[in-house]
Order: structure tokens, then C-alpha cells, then sequence
């Protein structure tokens, strides 16, 4: 169990596939991307009970929901990608390619619609 080939794949699993670290940085884009979804549904959170009342607090709460999920994706797409780059066998991800930036097109139709929404009726 502790051969050479095994010790190299242990630690190859713990650090950065290559020098470029494109995985990495891709990782940490969509984190961010993430974590700014997340900070407009927590001030829409805030901005939207006064103006729709309950109906508001609704929908800044699914956009929070929806702002988590996306880091939770985000999370499990670089692992996945991480375990194919690392390992020699094919890791199956269990989500769609297309799921991450779906859900991101998605909110931001959805964020956008609620602003057109906001300008014209305030």
C-alpha cells in the first residue's frame, strides 16, 4: 500500500495539478463570480421587503438559495476536475459541464428582470 507510485499519487492529490494552475484560477473566478451573486441577493435581501413586502423577501431569499448553490457547484466542479487531472482514470462529475454557467445565466436574467422591474415601478 505505501509503494512509491502510491505515495506519488497521494501527494500529486494534494497539490496543484500544474505550474500554470489554470484549474486553479478557474476555481477561483468562479468563487468569486460566486460570492458576488451572493452579495447582491443579500442587498436585495435587504432592499426588496421594503418595496414588495413579503413577495421580496421571497425572491431575495431564492437568490440567496440560488447564490449558494452556485458556490456549492463551483466547489464540486473543481474537485472533479482536480480528481481528473491528478488521477489517470476518468472521474465522472455526476453534473452536467454546461450546469455552472447555466445556473449563472439564469440568476443574472433573473437579477436583471427584477431591476427592469424595480426602475419602472418605483
Amino acid at each position: 500500500m505505501n509503494s512509491p507510485d502510491h505515495r506519488r499519487h497521494s501527494a500529486a492529490a494534494e497539490h496543484p495539478f500544474d505550474a500554470g494552475l489554470q484549474p486553479e484560477r478557474t476555481a477561483l473566478a468562479w468563487r468569486r463570480t460566486s460570492l458576488s451573486v451572493t452579495v447582491g441577493a443579500l442587498i436585495s435581501l435587504r432592499v426588496l421587503p421594503h418595496y414588495w413586502g413579503p413577495w421580496g423577501l421571497i425572491l431575495a431569499g431564492a437568490g440567496v438559495v440560488l447564490s449558494i448553490i452556485m458556490i456549492v457547484l463551483a466547489h464540486r466542479r473543481y474537485q472533479t476536475h482536480h480528481r481528473r487531472l491528478t488521477s489517470g482514470a476518468h472521474v465522472r462529475s455526476g453534473l452536467p459541464d454546461g450546469a455552472l454557467p447555466a445556473l449563472l445565466v439564469t440568476i443574472s436574467i433573473g437579477a436583471a428582470a427584477l431591476a427592469i422591474v424595480l426602475v419602472f415601478t418605483v
